[in-house]
């Protein structure tokens, strides 16, 4: 069965749980209500919603407490959505992708130097 590909409110609460492991309702709700206003119950919802997709993974329940784990890991999740969005809006070449983005983006010394490491290691193993 495949993942279905995470919504933005989803994947505020997917990078909410793949900082800090498991949590519960209350937790995310406040990590997320830093950034935008969210109702608690409107985050237990989405939280319950992606159970009922595979997104998350419900830990334990008490009287008290809902607690829930990211059931994909941030890794798969992000190369899925470059995949797709590669393939939609590149036409499946990593070499516009990358073009466009340090085209537009301001790009480090640090960064750049990581792009060469990788690069170096990509024809390494070719």
């Amino acid at each position: 069965m495949e993942i279905p590909k995470p919504t933005e409110s989803e994947l505020q609460v997917l990078q909410v749980l793949w900082q800090n492991g498991a949590s519960t309702v209350r937790f995310v709700n406040d990590e997320i209500a830093k950034q935008k206003t969210v109702g608690y119950t409107t985050t237990l919802k989405i939280m319950q919603m992606m159970t009922e997709k595979g997104l998350l993974k419900r830990v334990s329940t008490d009287e008290k407490a809902h607690i829930f784990e990211a059931a994909i890991s941030e890794q798969e999740t992000q190369q899925k959505l470059l995949d797709k969005f590669l393939d939609a809006t590149f036409k499946g070449s990593a070499m516009k992708l990358v073009m466009q983005a340090l085209g537009n983006h301001q790009t480090s010394q640090n960064e750049l130097d990581e792009i060469k490491k990788l690069i170096e290691q990509i024809e390494k193993n070719k």
